[in-house]
């Protein structure tokens, strides 16, 4: 597997995996997440790629099979900088993982982006729906702690914050 920056003629296929995982959720207990908004909208993606934030997953044969937003730096994510029922562990600048998607064709795609984000900052932060225990259990898994909780601007469900720093 490879991760490149997302382009243009990735975005058909992107949103393909998009709809893949909306109902992998749903069929996994968690259909509030993306599913009632038809998140992420394809203008979003497209100001993604725009702002050099969006990345995609090839498989060894050049297929794209995974997607996700990532970016680093001091406070990039204002969503963070409330956090309630806990703290973050590290104050330091960090990336953050956002709209990861996978295609379900290989195991162990979801690991190999997140660790790839995690070894070019050494400090990430992620958030995820409370009913979305495969991604709970995923990050537990790559050895990141639960910190609280953090409000999204695009519904009202409260979100887990998730954090993985050297300082751990």
């Amino acid at each position: 597997m490879r991760i490149r920056h997302s382009e243009e003629r990735d975005i058909e296929r992107m949103m393909e995996i998009y709809s893949f995982a909306r109902i992998f959720m749903a069929e996994h207990g968690n259909p509030n997440q993306w599913g009632p908004t038809n998140w992420p909208p394809e203008a979003l993606i497209r100001d993604d790629i725009r702002a050099g934030n969006s990345y995609v997953c090839l498989n060894n044969a050049g297929k794209v099979i995974g997607t996700f937003f990532f970016i680093h730096g001091k406070d990039v994510e204002p969503t963070y900088r409330k956090i309630t029922d806990g703290a973050w562990i590290d104050d330091s600048p960090y990336g953050v993982i956002h709209r990861i998607a996978v295609d379900g064709s290989e195991k162990g795609i979801g690991t190999y982006c997140i660790n790839w984000a995690y070894e070019r900052c050494g400090h990430l932060r992620i958030d995820t729906h409370g009913d979305n225990t495969v991604m709970q259990n995923l990050l537990k898994k790559l050895g990141f702690v639960r910190c609280g909780t953090i409000h999204v601007e695009e519904d009202d469900n409260p979100r887990l914050a998730f954090e993985k720093t050297t300082l751990r």
